[in-house]
C-alpha cells in the first residue's frame, strides 16, 4: 500500500546509481593513470563503459520521477535549478584554477622556459584558423540552443526539434574539429608549462563540450518523445545554462591561450 504524502518535496528511492557512478569515476581516473604510464586503456575503457551506462540507467529513472510520477513539483523544481546554479557556479571556479596558471607562467616566464611566452621550441596554434572557426561555432550553437528554448516555451514542436538538431550537430563539429587540432599539434601536454596549461585547459572544455552534447542530444529524444511542455521543461533550461556556460568559457580561453598567449 503506497502511503500518502503532505509536503510538496520528492522524498527519492533508494538507487545504486550514486555508487555505481562513484566506482565508474574511480575506474576511469585509475585507468587515465594507467594509459598515461604505461599505455594501456583497457581500465579507462571499462571506466567509461560503467560510466555511460550508469548515466542511461540514473537519467532513465529520473525522467520517470519528472514526467511520469510527477514527483517534480514546483518546490522540487526550484531545489533543482538552485543545484544547477551552484553546480556551473563550482565549475566556473574550476576552469579559474587553469587560467590562474597559465596567467602565472605567462605573466612572469621564468629562466626554465626561456624568459618568454610562448616558451622556446613551441609552435603555437593560429588562432585565425580552426580556433576562429570553433569559436563561431560555439557562438553558433548559442544561438540555435536559445531558439530551441524560445520554441519551447512558444509550444513550437517542428522548431524545436529543428534547432536541438542543429544545436547536437554544431556540437559534434566542434568535437571532430577539437580533435583534428589535437591531432595536428607540434606540441603535447609534457612539452613544458604551455603544453600543459594548454592541453588541460582546451582538454576539459573539450569533455564538458561532450557533456552538453550527450545532454542536449538526450533533450532532444526527450522532445521527440513528447516530455516537454509549454511550463515543464528544465531539464532542458538545465543543458541550455550548461551550453551558454561552455560558451562563455570558450570564448576566454580563445582570447587568452589562443589569441593573447600565442
Amino acid at each position: 500500500m503506497k502511503m500518502q504524502k503532505n509536503h510538496p518535496y520528492h522524498l527519492v528511492d533508494y538507487s545504486p546509481w550514486p555508487l555505481m557512478g562513484s566506482i565508474g569515476a574511480m575506474t576511469l581516473t585509475t585507468g587515465m593513470v594507467l594509459w598515461f604510464h604505461k599505455n594501456e586503456m583497457y581500465l579507462f575503457f571499462l571506466g567509461t563503459i560503467i560510466i555511460i551506462m550508469t548515466m542511461i540507467q540514473w537519467w532513465r529513472d529520473i525522467i520517470r520521477e519528472s514526467t511520469f510520477q510527477g514527483h517534480h513539483t514546483i518546490k522540487v523544481t526550484n531545489g533543482l535549478k538552485i543545484g544547477m546554479i551552484l553546480f556551473i557556479i563550482s565549475e566556473v571556479f574550476f576552469f579559474i584554477s587553469f587560467f590562474w596558471g597559465f596567467f602565472h607562467s605567462s605573466l612572469s616566464p621564468t629562466i626554465e622556459i626561456g624568459m618568454t611566452w610562448p616558451p622556446k621550441g613551441i609552435m603555437v596554434f593560429n588562432p585565425m584558423e580552426i580556433p576562429l572557426l570553433n569559436t563561431m561555432i560555439l557562438l553558433c550553437s548559442g544561438m540555435t540552443v536559445t531558439w530551441a528554448h524560445h520554441s519551447i516555451m512558444s509550444n513550437k514542436y517542428s522548431e524545436t526539434k529543428k534547432s536541438l538538431i542543429m544545436t547536437v550537430m554544431l556540437g559534434i563539429y566542434f568535437t571532430i574539429l577539437q580533435a583534428y587540432e589535437y591531432k595536428e599539434a607540434s606540441f603535447c601536454i609534457s612539452d613544458s608549462i604551455y603544453g600543459s596549461c594548454f592541453f588541460m585547459a582546451t582538454g576539459f572544455h573539450g569533455i564538458h563540450v561532450i557533456i552538453g552534447t550527450l545532454f542536449l542530444f538526450t533533450c532532444l529524444l526527450r522532445h521527440m518523445k513528447c516530455h516537454f511542455s509549454m511550463n515543464h521543461h528544465f531539464g532542458f533550461e538545465a543543458a541550455a545554462w550548461y551550453w551558454h556556460f561552455v560558451d562563455v568559457v570558450w570564448l576566454f580561453l580563445y582570447i587568452s591561450i589562443y589569441w593573447w598567449g600565442s
